[in-house]
């Protein structure tokens, strides 16, 4: 509980006063022996435990009475967010998630982020109006809230596509109360959001060293918007490419369980028009391709896919561009044979947009430049010039895939290298027995359908060696696919060729999906200069631009550079998304909020374990002012003479006479 008006309690002193007034009144009274007294008061004898007892509650009732009066001056707040504490509090920081997560909708149809404004704009209006910063999850920025009133209608409060960092607008609020003097306090309103909190991040162990270091440490009141929500599903594109007149479209969905087995409603919005359809889509994960047929007029274009309506508006749309199809060109390095063929039909089959040249190991430090997808190294560990270039084409972003060179010199590219050649026994062959289905190019397609890797037999190989993820084994445990991250590039081992004097690796089987979507990987980062997330450094507006983007309540309050969209501007089309960190579903517990705010003073209040009115606060001092005149009221009676006492009178008088 606090108090408004803290300085009243001191009326509480006054609550001394009867017991004060009692004891001089006892004082007062001289005890003189006198025969006839001594009569009737034997004969009253037996009541008087009971007019002592009376006496004691007249008194108590006259003490309390006072008590609740001088409280009900004081004014006092009986608040969810502040609990039971009291004192005045000079200053309140509020620290906004203002995060695409934030605005699913609970059982009062209010987004988190409303609810948590309603009660927190309630609960400083009643606390007297201490003084409001706000620190938004979107902006960073601290700015000064002249009225609570205001906190539902500002631009800084309104929803938002973007992720939080709560450590960084923690930081700027504890950096804000080092320079404030007095009573300050920090209120947290969250979903408590895993990816928003980091909660392994090291940056908590300075936050919690500097309140501890300020003079007059805050304390943390964390306020958890975690209620119950209606079912919710989620729509991200993971990749974009254009084939010819076609738009691929890689789309997972990610639905709540009590929807799993239901059909999924998907609207495809393409320059302006519309086409709807049900999926067939089941399991609270799905994957699937979307192919998405292009108008020959139209080079470049822009549009949306979009899931119904549901207690997220927020995550229920994924924005796409397209631009004219750029061939996919990589180069294979190899000396003429059976290896280099292979490969080179590999990384550009007939009939698809790519080109594959096949240089010799001499050419390469030529060949390679920035503009390819894909290098695929058949032959010794690159040195010299051609390692140069290779170096620059990793830091570029671009994909290199490494294979088995037939012979070690004991030669490495960045710490990597190849084992001496291994010959199985006669009669045998190394089996690819082990792989990641999840991660790397050998992973399951979209459908769930997995590379035939178990089908690639070796009579020789050379082990990967160096510190690289392995993503493949052989039967017998060694490593027979690695991958290296070289800056923004990666690098890929493969510890056999293409050449039938070495494996059956040319049957395609896993050749052609490996070289593939390592090809697809490199050449994505041309694309990925089409999309971008809310938030990165060129998702931000600039001059002559403009912002397309489904429509939804509060976004004219929002400014552009926090909403998701197609931008669209003098240097193309860009699509901008939700971080996707906002689709993760793990959230803190009481436990994980106590560890990361250990040593401080902090208070957690969960709203999914109350059943609250929305107010957030209310004055009591009206159940004070009720209590006082019940106290009033019950000495009064107790002060009124009993019958009993009248029966006593007359029966001492008969004796008497």
């Amino acid at each position: 509980m606090h108090f408004i008006s803290p300085s009243l309690l001191w009326f509480l002193l006054a609550a001394a006063v009867p017991v004060v007034i009692h004891l001089v009144n006892r004082r007062r009274h001289k005890t003189i022996q006198w025969a006839a007294m001594r009569f009737l008061l034997s004969a009253t004898r037996q009541y008087r435990g009971e007019k002592k007892l009376r006496h004691i509650a007249i008194l108590t009732c006259r003490a309390l009475g006072i008590t609740a009066l001088a409280i009900a001056a004081a004014r006092p707040v009986a608040s969810e967010i502040i609990g039971w504490g009291s004192g005045s509090i000079g200053t309140v920081v509020l620290v906004l998630d203002r995060s695409a997560s934030m605005e699913i909708k609970t059982a009062s149809n209010q987004s988190r982020r409303e609810s948590a404004l309603e009660k927190i704009s309630a609960t400083i209006k009643n606390l007297g109006n201490p003084r409001l910063m706000l620190v938004d999850s979107a902006s960073g920025e601290l700015q000064e809230i002249a009225s609570p009133e205001l906190l539902p209608s500002l631009s800084s409060t309104a929803p938002t596509d973007t992720t939080a960092d709560i450590p960084a607008l923690l930081v700027r609020a504890i950096a804000f109360l080092s320079d404030v003097t007095g009573s300050s306090e920090i209120w947290i309103a969250s979903d408590l959001q895993n990816s928003n909190w980091l909660p392994s991040d090291d940056r908590w162990n300075t936050i919690r060293s500097t309140i501890a270091a300020l003079p007059e440490a805050p304390t943390i009141r964390v306020l958890s918007m975690t209620e119950p929500s209606g079912p919710n599903a989620t729509i991200r594109i993971t990749e974009s490419r254009r084939v010819g007149d076609e738009l691929l479209l890689d789309v997972e969905i990610q639905r709540d369980a009590v929807n799993a087995d239901k059909p999924a409603s998907l609207t495809t919005h393409l320059n302006g028009s519309n086409n709807s359809e049900n999926l067939a889509a089941t399991g609270t994960l799905a994957r699937f391709q979307k192919r998405i047929a292009l108008p020959n007029s139209q080079s470049t274009g822009h549009g949306w896919l979009s899931l119904a309506a549901d207690s997220n508006p927020r995550d229920n749309t994924a924005y796409f561009v397209y631009e004219p199809s750029r061939k996919a060109v990589s180069l294979v390095v190899a000396p003429p044979g059976e290896s280099a063929n292979y490969l080179a039909l590999a990384a550009a089959p007939p009939g698809m947009n790519m080109e594959a040249p096949i240089v010799s190991p001499e050419q390469a430090s030529q060949k390679i430049s920035p503009e390819l997808a894909a290098v695929l190294w058949a032959a010794p560990l690159p040195d010299g010039a051609a390692a140069e270039a290779m170096r620059r084409f990793l830091v570029s972003g671009g994909h290199v895939c490494f294979f088995a060179p037939g012979k070690s010199s004991g030669a490495t590219f960045n710490n990597l290298g190849w084992s001496q050649t291994t010959i199985a026994p006669a009669g045998k062959f190394f089996i690819l027995k082990e792989w990641n289905r999840s991660d790397g190019p050998l992973r399951d397609g979209l459908d769930g359908s997995p590379v035939a890797a178990q089908r690639v037999k070796a009579l020789r190989r050379q082990i990967p060696e160096g510190d690289a993820t392995t993503l493949a084994r052989w039967e017998d445990g060694e490593p027979a696919f690695v991958r290296r991250i070289v800056d923004h590039g990666t690098a890929w081992l493969l510890g056999t060729v293409p050449d039938y004097s070495w494996s059956n690796l040319g049957d395609a089987d896993a050749l052609l999906p490996l070289v593939q979507r390592i090809v697809s990987e490199g050449n994505e980062r041309f694309q990925n200069s089409l999309s971008t997330t809310v938030g990165a450094e060129n998702a931000r507006p600039q001059n002559a631009q403009r912002r397309i983007r489904s429509k939804m309540p509060g976004d004219e309050l929002t400014a552009d550079a926090f909403l998701a969209g197609v931008e669209k501007s003098s240097n193309g089309l860009l699509a901008i998304n939700r971080p996707v960190t906002e689709d993760a579903r793990e959230s803190l517990n009481h436990e994980d909020i106590n560890l990361l705010l250990e040593g401080t003073r902090h208070t957690l209040l969960d709203q999914a374990r109350k059943n609250s009115d929305g107010k957030g606060s209310a004055e009591a001092w009206r159940l004070f002012l009720f209590a006082m005149l019940f106290f009033l009221i019950a000495e009064a009676i107790l002060c009124l003479s009993p019958k009993a006492s009248h029966g006593a009178h007359a029966i001492g008088t008969a004796k008497i006479r």
